[in-house]
């Protein structure tokens, strides 16, 4: 597949702020489908390494879903917003500063180990499995908008799923795919059953 068309076709389906913030690119040499990297807080692009040769095998309806999720994953990281743990980051940051510039060296350590807990408050917050939900639940939302059904959208980004897991040659799928195929099924209306509060709130580290 020339990648250059494609690319162009997955911009025009990013909403506005996934072409703002988002950078589709070419890796030939991955061995997954797509990648969306965790976005360092400097970082100005946040990239979606695909690998087209194995892109290309997927449905044009569920590459949608892909780009879509995978913008939505990305979009939905904000090191920078109001509240508590950003708030944090922020002082911890300055405060280094500042504590550099009087060579208060205690108050270095202190203002920078601050800092460095809340910022991994927030890394715990963007892998867990709620976040992972929430970027589908926004994939789907983002569907809709081009013509897809709520129900199509779930069972395309389903299907996605599993078929990501063939191309890259894995038998099972990992935990945070298993959960998240459950409440796929739950909202396509193929499982009564969805996914309890508790898994939603763990971490990937916790797995």
């Amino acid at each position: 597949m020339n990648p250059d068309p494609e690319i162009r076709r997955l911009l025009d389906i990013m909403p506005a702020s996934g072409r703002m913030l988002t950078k589709v690119v070419s890796k030939p040499q991955q061995t997954t489908v797509v990648e969306a990297p965790f976005p360092l807080p400097w970082s100005r692009e946040r990239p979606i390494y695909i690998n087209f040769d194995l892109w290309r095998r997927l449905p044009r309806p569920q590459r949608d879903l892909l780009i879509l999720r995978a913008v939505s994953w990305l979009v939905g990281i904000r090191w920078f917003k109001p509240d508590l743990y950003q708030g944090v980051v922020l002082v911890g940051m300055l405060g280094s500063i500042v504590e550099l510039a009087q060579g208060d060296a205690v108050g270095i350590v202190v203002a920078m180990g601050l800092s460095g807990i809340a910022g991994s408050q927030i890394w715990r917050a963007t892998r867990s499995s709620e976040s992972e939900l929430n970027a589908d639940a926004a994939a789907i939302k983002g569907a809709q908008r081009r013509g897809y059904t709520e129900t199509e959208a779930a069972e395309y980004l389903l299907s996605s799923i599993e078929a990501v897991a063939q191309l890259e040659g894995r038998s099972e799928l990992n935990f945070t795919e298993l959960i998240r195929s459950q409440n796929l099924r739950a909202i396509a209306g193929i499982s009564p059953v969805g996914v309890p509060e508790r898994a939603r709130q763990k971490s990937k580290s916790q797995f």
